[in-house]
């Protein structure tokens, strides 16, 4: 009799915790690394540069600038540039950036941005380089890429990668999701007549996928992905999510082999206690290992956002989990 209501007891159990994934999953996230400083961020970009200092740029300023000695205090420095380049004022009247994309490539540093206003797809990307990636030190080159209304995407968001011998940006905020385009590498903008590729979406309006990032590892190449809302403090109901592929521009599958293109992802990381909203993601690689920066609204100060660091690790099947 014990047995059989010890075995009764467990399907009971698993049969509540099937009711209640989402509780039983926060409890196994893991917390940010814990950081002290200037913490508040939105949509990070974080490289550890040549002069050894860690720098993250962000939405915020004219792309707020944070750096660090050692990923734990962060300081303020101030924005990339000194003034808003005048071709922003065509997309916002304030000429205010979002969610920039740091890289490293050719002996230069690059710095994606979008410029863009509330609710449409009237945007743009633009990119400036820099010799040191420090703020202060960027000259901006323009538009990459746009989007008009009459376009079924949106041009924000952008993430960079160089795969296949070639360089590509993924890029996207709802309508109809995730897209990617080639870019010359010589001029960081996009081709001229390139194909722009579908890389992920979902099934139900608004199409609430965005700010895609973008990385190989081993065989794969891995798209991260935030989605639902942002930016509604301890409303927000930010989540990351990822599926992988043989080819840069997909297709893009979850562990159980569904399309990111029908609503597919493996939920990597989402609010657990005062960590509200988790997402902008990006991942940077800092001696040998790989690293996701991100943003959270903290439930304990009224909903400030602040950057979270988590390692990466990949198991043996190939999937990311955080640290």
């Amino acid at each position: 009799m014990k047995l059989k209501r010890f075995r009764a007891a467990a399907v009971l159990a698993a049969a509540l915790l099937a009711f209640l994934p989402s509780t039983a999953q926060a409890a196994d996230y893991p917390d940010p690394l814990a950081i002290s400083g200037q913490e508040i961020i939105h949509d990070p970009t974080v490289q550890h540069l040549k002069n050894g200092l860690y720098v993250a740029y962000s939405t915020g300023g004219i792309i707020g600038a944070r750096v660090s000695k050692d990923m734990r205090q962060w300081d303020d420095a101030g924005n990339a540039f000194a003034e808003p380049p005048s071709w922003w004022y065509e997309y916002n009247s304030t000429g205010d950036p979002w969610a920039p994309d740091l890289s490293y490539r050719d002996g230069t540093y690059w710095l994606y941005y979008a410029v863009s206003s509330w609710g449409t797809n009237h945007s743009a990307i633009g990119v400036a380089t820099s010799p040191t990636g420090m703020p202060g030190t960027w000259t901006d080159h323009g538009k990459v890429f746009s989007s008009e209304t009459t376009d079924s995407w949106n041009a924000i968001d952008p993430g960079v990668i160089k795969a296949e011998g070639k360089l590509w940006m993924a890029f996207g905020s709802y309508w109809t999701g995730i897209r990617m385009v080639e870019l010359d590498p010589k001029t960081g903008k996009a081709v001229e007549g390139a194909t722009v590729q579908h890389l992920a979406t979902r099934p139900d309006l608004p199409y609430a996928v965005e700010g895609p990032y973008v990385v190989k590892h081993g065989r794969y190449y891995y798209l991260f992905a935030s989605y639902d809302a942002c930016c509604s403090g301890v409303n927000s109901t930010y989540k990351i999510k990822v599926g992988r592929s043989t080819s840069v521009t997909g297709p893009y599958v979850d562990s159980s082999g569904t399309s990111m293109l029908e609503g597919g992802g493996d939920l990597l990381l989402a609010g657990h206690g005062r960590y509200v909203g988790t997402g902008g993601e990006s991942v940077f690689r800092d001696h040998g290992h790989d690293w996701l920066a991100y943003h959270y609204y903290d439930a304990d100060d009224s909903g400030t956002p602040k950057l979270g660091l988590n390692k990466l690790s990949w198991g043996h099947d190939g999937w990311p989990t955080v640290e």
